[in-house]
């Protein structure tokens, strides 16, 4: 995730590929609770490293995100990636399993409508 943005490298020398009408990330937000997921056109990589290097490729910052909940990060958590990249708890792949088909509805109204119209329907 950290080194995203070689993938999209040569899409940028492509003068058809528009990354705010044709790019959506999906990202870990230990920001957002475990369970929520808010849809975004545009932001700052918030000190995501896959972002920054999504922005460092693409040379700009509007870009679709589907912004994940995986937060709360417990106090006794110092390294950020060892939280993010340790296994999800039954209770945990419980409630995210429970959000799958609406997060795959909130792709798919992106896909039909574009963000702004997803963004309206699926941000609480």
């Amino acid at each position: 995730m950290n080194r995203s943005g070689a993938v999209l490298a040569p899409l940028r020398a492509h003068p058809a590929f528009e990354p705010s009408q044709e790019l959506l990330v999906l990202v870990d937000e230990a920001a957002l609770p475990l369970g929520r997921f808010r849809l975004r056109a545009r932001g700052s990589a918030g000190g995501h490293n896959g972002l920054k290097s999504i922005e460092a490729a693409l040379l700009r910052q509007d870009y679709g995100r589907l912004r994940i909940g995986v937060g709360p990060v417990p106090d006794d958590i110092d390294d950020l990636a060892d939280y993010v990249l340790s296994p999800f708890t039954p209770e945990e792949d419980r409630i995210l399993e429970g959000q799958l088909d609406v997060m795959a509805d909130a792709v798919e109204k992106w896909l039909a409508e574009g963000i702004e119209p997803a963004m309206n329907t699926y941000n609480r």
